[in-house]
């Protein structure tokens, strides 16, 4: 997010009337546009469903040790442990 200059972007009016409610103060303006959920655009979101998915599989059907699974995905074995029992 960049700044820019009220008085560069609004029109007088408009500038001496929110000058009214917040003179010298940071405003910030949200897009109209709706954000996106979190991994939406990147896929990350469907990446880590599917490696979730591969490790809840391999503990419990291929019986993978938590720690073999921390060793292989590089992840610690707490986190194994709430992927597992999410």
């Amino acid at each position: 997010m960049r700044y820019r200059n009220a008085s560069e972007v609004l029109p007088d009016a408009l500038l001496n009337e929110i000058k009214k409610y917040a003179a010298g103060e940071v405003l910030y303006i949200p897009s109209d546009s709706a954000r996106g959920k979190w991994g939406a655009k990147s896929g990350a979101k469907v990446f880590y469903e599917q490696r979730n998915a591969e490790i809840r599989d391999k503990y419990f059907r291929q019986k993978a040790s938590v720690a073999v699974l921390s060793n292989e995905y590089g992840l610690s074995e707490e986190t194994i442990r709430k992927i597992l029992y999410k």
